[in-house]
């Protein structure tokens, strides 16, 4: 039987024990709680810098949206987005401390002046003023940059702050590790009777942190990876030398739904939608939510473009399945924007950015699905350069005319010219048109350029004219030309100028060009055939031109596209088309002009299927004006029909 003095001391040892366990546990508690709202205030903190982020992206998509098409939905968008910013501000510096409330300092001042000089741009493009606007918003993009330089030391500045929270959990429960056998040790008796307790507390704080650490990396509306997660897979991918694909995806008239059904629903059909993601891609994929209506999925693994290309489809089939919530069946759809590591860049940050940017593109031309391409890349440092130069270049005049003739298949003769933009660069030497034309296309600098172009071809028209040999001259439209309201005034003023008939123009216009904008393309080809001016459908075959539209278009002759042409006499399958089509345009009374007419078989073959007119390196290359003359002059009617 124990002694009285031993009775004691095993009472004071208890006593002691639970004391220190005690005192231990009020400790960890403690600690514990203020790391995790640490944890939690830093992770919130960052989602806001987060927001600003977005917000003054979305600003800026908005502002080149309006310079090249303004509009009061735009406009109203765009003061939303400064709202939005301005409020995830004042949460910051409610919510945070000095550091933050210095960096909302000066990242207000910064958008203070983006928002200064988005008005001068608003008022230039309200006026036309393309210039102004164009370096208006070069100059933002180093605004922007600067801001997002301080954003990001904000959100790096609280990541770490939540990593050292987490960290100091983590001290926590391994102090807890090694103390709680000691106090074994010192107090049997106590620790047998506090041991499970401090087990289950263990397990608790455990499941706390992971939870913790499971928050800061995942979406807590869908339950997905979220943005840092995102980045940090995909830099271990790009990292782990093998190719990589990338898609963002962003939910269509998702705005809609919010403004209609409500937010609740809204995140309803979120949580409906990253599941289908899931489910449609392989186990090695990830599916992340990046904030809003934006989603990405990354796809390790893969060997090429084209196998990225027919996971976007399934993407597609499955987000497009109607989703039933509150009782009514919703159709969703989505832009999406695809990069490959390799070809659209080496590192996490460029893919991520220039993904964002097809996305964009896909969303404002309704096109579903965007494949990265610089030349779309309004913050390209080279796209930058490149079209200041040919903005140089359009007013210097180093843009010249090569011509191609049109050869009539009936006779030989040639029975006009197609006019081919050329760009003689002082430094870069002669540049593609497949560099320039597509940046132009991209910009407000596609009107100057044509016009530019039909100002060159009608006055090299008006010398063939005056030295007795009129021929008509052919001359290209991009898609954008068709939404320009003075175009056609333009065209038949330029006309004027040069004394000019009109039937020595024609104008071509692709199937894409016209199926992109049917309505303005209908209207457009209206004014300008009544005027008198030839309409030419070029590239015909590869578009989606429905006979029905083709029937109603008041258009004089279709271009059958090269690749039809190309290996007519070889492949059977394109002799076909390229016969239905010589006998379409014929039944339509249109002329068809075959291009790309490579070798004499070929020439032979289209005018016994009875095509008007050939065009190609078998008779002749593009050429200078000067140099046209020459070949015109020693060519006449050698390449009649044997």
């Amino acid at each position: 039987m124990p002694s009285p003095t031993s009775s004691r001391f095993a009472v004071v040892g208890l006593i002691m024990v639970v004391l220190v366990m005690s005192g231990v546990a009020l400790w960890a508690s403690q600690t514990t709680a203020r790391a995790a709202n640490g944890a939690a205030t830093a992770n919130r903190l960052a989602s806001c810098y987060l927001e600003v982020s977005h917000a003054a992206s979305e600003e800026l998509a908005l502002e080149q949206r309006y310079r090249m098409n303004p509009s009061t939905e735009t406009r109203t968008a765009h003061s939303a987005a400064q709202r939005l910013l301005k409020a995830e501000l004042d949460q910051i510096r409610t919510d945070g401390g000095p550091s933050d409330r210095s960096n909302v300092s000066a990242i207000q001042q910064l958008h203070n002046d983006l928002a200064g000089s988005a008005g001068v741009l608003f008022a230039a493009a309200d006026r036309g003023d393309t210039e102004l606007a164009e370096r208006i918003e070069y100059s933002q993009s180093q605004l922007l940059f600067s801001l997002q330089q301080a954003v990001d030391r904000g959100i790096a500045e609280h990541r770490e702050e939540a990593r050292n929270q987490l960290d100091l959990m983590r001290r926590v429960s391994n102090t807890l590790t090694w103390g709680v056998p000691l106090l074994f040790v010192v107090g049997l008796a106590a620790a047998v009777m506090v041991s499970t307790t401090l087990r289950r507390f263990r397990r608790d704080l455990e499941a706390e942190r992971q939870q913790a650490v499971h928050d800061s990396l995942h979406d807590s509306v869908t339950g997905l990876p979220n943005r840092q997660l995102l980045a940090t897979r995909l830099q271990d991918a790009v990292e782990s030398s093998e190719r990589v694909g990338l898609v963002l995806l962003d939910l269509d008239r998702f705005k809609e739904i919010n403004d209609t059904l409500g937010h609740r629903c809204g995140d309803e059909l979120l949580t409906r939608v990253g599941p289908r993601l899931a489910e449609t891609v392989r186990a090695t994929d990830t599916v992340a939510r990046l904030g809003g209506d934006e989603f990405a999925v990354l796809l390790p693994h893969v060997t090429s473009l084209d196998d990225v290309l027919a996971i976007v489809e399934k993407l597609r089939t499955a987000i497009e399945l109607p989703i039933q919530i509150v009782g009514a069946d919703l159709s969703v759809e989505a832009s999406m924007g695809v990069v490959v590591s390799g070809e659209h860049g080496d590192d996490a940050q460029s893919l991520l950015r220039r993904a964002e940017v097809a996305m964009y593109v896909a969303k404002e031309r309704n096109r579903g699905v965007a494949v990265y391409d610089a030349s779309e890349d309004a913050h390209d440092p080279g796209r930058l350069a490149l079209l200041t130069e040919l903005r140089r270049a359009i007013d210097q005049r180093e843009l010249v005319l090569h011509y191609q003739p049109k050869i009539s298949l009936p006779t030989g003769e040639v029975s006009g010219v197609e006019a081919l933009v050329r760009w003689e660069h002082p430094r870069r030497g002669m540049v593609p048109p497949d560099r320039f034309i597509p940046l132009a296309e991209h910009t407000g600098l596609i009107g100057p350029l044509t016009r530019y172009v039909l100002d060159v071809a009608l006055r090299q028209a008006r010398r063939w004219l005056d030295e007795g040999h009129p021929l008509p001259i052919a001359v290209n439209l991009a898609a954008r030309n068709l939404a320009d309201p003075d175009l056609c005034d333009d065209v038949l003023r330029l006309l004027d100028e040069h004394g000019v008939p009109a039937n020595l123009l024609c104008l071509e216009l692709t199937e894409s060009a016209i199926t992109t904008e049917p309505e303005h393309a209908l209207h457009l080809m209206t004014r300008l055939r009544a005027a008198g001016i030839s309409l030419a459908v070029d590239d015909f075959g590869t578009g989606y031109t429905s006979l029905a539209q083709l029937k109603n278009l008041p258009i004089t002759e279709l271009k059958i596209d090269r690749t039809f042409v190309g290996t007519m006499t070889v492949e059977r399958s394109n002799g076909l088309i390229v016969r239905a089509i010589v006998d379409l345009a014929r039944n339509l009374g249109l002329t068809t002009v075959a291009e790309g007419v490579e070798d004499a078989d070929t020439f032979t073959a289209l005018a016994s299927n009875g095509c008007a007119v050939a065009q190609g390196y078998h008779m002749s290359r593009p050429l200078p004006a000067d140099a046209f003359d020459r070949w015109y002059a020693e060519t006449r009617a050698v390449y009649g029909v044997a």
